[in-house]
């Protein structure tokens, strides 16, 4: 299942799929959950709420144009050296490139890459 909402395109495969990814690299049910309320959620770092703000940013149609003003990339890039800020623009950009198969094709959660488009 794939929606679209305010916040940009929502894909319950890539949910899926990434939560289990965070499991087992360790993360907390917490900090899985408060994602979604990144904003109100204690449980993240300034540098992390930077990242989660310029993903959102990117995602989120802007009718007054820019998507990432100047100060959001100069908040990030007080959090995070070069390579790592290209490295967080590369991961944004990895979600991007897939958001529209998810968007399109619509994966089956749960299902092994190249057998999740079907039943």
């Amino acid at each position: 299942m794939s929606t679209t909402s305010a916040k940009g395109p929502r894909s319950t495969y890539f949910v899926v799929r990434e939560t289990r990814v965070l499991r087992e690299l360790g993360e907390s049910e917490e900090r899985i959950a408060s994602v979604v309320t990144w904003r109100d959620a204690t449980c993240f770092t300034d540098a992390e709420r930077v990242a989660l703000e310029l993903g959102e940013a990117v995602f989120t149609a802007d009718p007054s144009g820019e998507r990432v003003p100047e100060e959001l990339y100069a908040r990030a890039s007080a959090h995070y050296d070069d390579k790592a800020l290209w490295t967080l623009v590369m991961v944004i950009a990895h979600i991007g490139f897939f958001a529209p198969a998810a968007l399109i094709a619509k994966p089956i959660p749960g299902m092994p890459p190249g057998r999740n488009y079907t039943d």
